[in-house]
């Protein structure tokens, strides 16, 4: 081989092995969504995490390939990613209303995106473990309470959610109510990741884990215990946590209890 085509070689191969990082999800090359090409179903994979890669609403994409609810799907199965669907009738999202929550200092800097109505404050009484917000009709609290190191951000160093730092083998918990539907280690730049859905609407996501504590299919309750942070899949221990609506990445900050 030529030296030129030595380095070719090497180039790619350095592009490869850089893509599966954590940048992924800070990086709006990788926030589609994606309307071309398809996907060859691997095993462990759902329709949920499918969706999550490509920024689809897993009910547009699955409508778009004939695929309805309970959305199964199978090994070596083609999901078209170049048809468009629509979410079913009786199912359809509805407008972003407004904010109004009663604490008064910002906790991070403003949104371009609107946010969702925040129907009570949480009880100042109560630890922030402990604390809860109902937003769009879902009692939301803290999947763990370590420090914020990285917000969520759509321009700039992009961000589809925000990281909390702690210690190998801290307690992860579930944000709100919900049945998982993903639990596994496929998707690129999130390490061992657990995908939990709360309604036709809301989805939430929780990286990089040192172990996972739930079953795909398994119904769990706000505040349960769900995995154990970990580093996988980042450069440090961390976890890294999405909120989607509709498909798409929204600020926690907005549904989380205030600090």
């Amino acid at each position: 081989m030529s030296f030129r085509g030595l380095g070719a070689s090497l180039l790619v191969l350095f592009l490869l092995t850089g893509c599966n990082t954590a940048d992924i999800y800070q990086d709006d090359r990788y926030n589609p969504p994606v309307y071309w090409g398809q996907h060859v179903v691997r095993s462990g994979e759902t329709l949920y995490s499918i969706a999550w890669r490509y920024g689809r609403d897993y009910r547009e994409l699955g409508n778009a390939n004939g695929i309805k609810p309970p959305y199964t799907i199978k090994p070596g199965q083609v999901i078209r990613l170049d048809l468009r669907g629509h979410v079913p009738s009786g199912q359809s999202a509805s407008p972003s209303p407004t904010r109004t929550a009663r604490h008064s200092a910002p906790r991070h800097a403003p949104s371009t995106a609107s946010k969702p109505r925040v129907q009570r404050a949480p009880e100042a009484d109560k630890s922030l473990r402990d604390q809860t917000q109902v937003v769009s009709d879902i009692q939301w609290r803290w999947p763990n309470v370590g420090p914020v190191i990285a917000g969520y951000s759509t321009s700039g160093k992009v961000n589809k959610g925000i990281d909390i730092s702690g210690k190998p083998g801290d307690p992860i918990r579930a944000a709100a109510s919900g049945s998982v539907v993903y639990a596994g280690s496929g998707l690129l730049g999130y390490g061992n990741l657990i995908i939990v859905n709360h309604n036709e609407h809301y989805l939430s996501a929780y990286a990089h884990n040192r172990k996972i504590l739930v079953q795909e299919g398994e119904n769990v309750r706000a505040g349960q215990l769900i995995a154990e942070m970990g580093s996988s899949g980042a450069n440090a221990t961390k976890l890294h946590f999405e909120i989607r609506k509709n498909g798409n990445p929204v600020d926690p900050m907005n549904y989380l209890p205030p600090r």
